[in-house]
């Protein structure tokens, strides 16, 4: 029996232990927040109903035809029809191929952003661009005129797609989102990894429409799943490069990094480095990882680590390939933006 015992223990010395180290520590990230979308339950619903109010209200888009958009490439303001606009941002922020009813949500998103942020910096511009409430870089969200899109995609785009682009935004014409009467600012991403943020995780606001939930039918996101390789001295000499005060070296590694904090859609939002307290979004942005859905292993034996991440972007709000997924799976748009956006109506 003892030699039983000593060979097991041998065994899972040699296959487990020894080969790859795995830094415990620092992998954060729980599976089961990834969901595939099996055993999702769908209410069934009728055919999308939109609430249609005839009476005015202070902050409907009915004051908004033309928009103001600083463009930062150029330095100019450009006036746009709102609708026309939203055909540019559609086209710009969502793949075309997506399913029609995910392109109806994001324009409607698209659309209440846009109008969102025309009303709140309507008077002083916003604070990063004071010539407009909006501009068409990342910073807002993306736009492209039709040339613009032809001259990226070919002449073919145009003939394939922007009919479809064109419905998703004409037939959700006018459509805003909103919470307890309030037009909301609703923001979207690429991809969440299964699992979206809640927002006073990642822009410290407790907005109670933008809370976490489960994103199944993420799986054919290219973003969904991406590993960063980097031998362990890189690793560790841009840790020490960047927070001095870490003194982190291969010999204390496994000593030094602790997992303080994480949300509980799994991403990681406090680490520890010796003395050191690192926010999950400044580690995202030192090594450019796709979001801060990630966990860190280490083969001692090949010095190398591999950081392997889950999403794309902040996470906060819509999926756009969750969203592609859903519609998928018999979801309308209605469906899809009452999933992303907690306790809202369209109208």
């Amino acid at each position: 029996m003892r030699k039983l015992v000593i060979y097991l223990f041998s065994v899972l010395m040699i296959t487990i232990i020894m080969p790859t180290v795995i830094v415990k520590t620092i992998s954060f990230v729980p599976r089961e927040n990834t969901v595939s979308g099996e055993g999702f339950e769908k209410e069934v619903k009728e055919p999308p109903k939109v609430i249609i109010s005839n009476q005015p209200i202070s902050n409907s888009n009915n004051m908004i035809e033309t928009l103001k958009v600083y463009d930062p490439y150029t330095d100019n303001v450009l006036e746009v029809n709102l609708e026309e606009y939203i055909k540019g941002v559609v086209a710009a922020e969502m793949p075309a191929e997506f399913h029609i009813e995910a392109l109806k949500a994001q324009a409607i998103a698209a659309r209440t952003y846009a109008v969102s942020r025309s009303l709140k910096y309507d008077k002083s511009g916003h604070p990063d661009h004071e010539k407009a409430p909006l501009c068409i870089g990342i910073h807002c969200q993306a736009y492209l005129s039709l040339d613009q899109l032809n001259e990226i995609h070919g002449e073919k785009w145009e003939e394939k797609y922007w009919g479809k682009i064109s419905e998703a935004v004409d037939s959700t014409k006018g459509l805003l989102i909103y919470y307890e009467g309030q037009i909301i600012e609703p923001l979207y991403h690429s991809t969440s990894g299964g699992m979206t943020e809640d927002v006073v995780n990642v822009y410290s606001a407790d907005l109670p429409y933008l809370k976490s939930v489960v994103s199944p039918f993420e799986e054919d996101s290219p973003k969904y799943k991406s590993i960063t390789t980097m031998t362990a001295d890189e690793f560790v000499n841009k840790i020490n490069e960047n927070y001095s005060e870490a003194a982190i070296t291969l010999e204390n590694f496994y000593d030094k990094i602790k997992l303080v904090e994480k949300t509980n859609s799994g991403r990681i939002k406090k680490i520890a480095i010796g003395n050191v307290i690192i926010d999950g979004t400044k580690l995202r942005e030192l090594f450019a990882l796709n979001s801060t859905n990630f966990l860190i292993t280490y083969d001692k034996g090949l010095n190398i680590i591999d950081i392997t991440t889950y999403g794309y972007g902040h996470g906060v709000g819509m999926s756009q390939w969750g969203a592609h997924g859903m519609a998928n799976n018999g979801s309308n748009y209605i469906d899809i933006l009452e999933h992303y956006y907690t306790g809202v109506e369209i109208r």
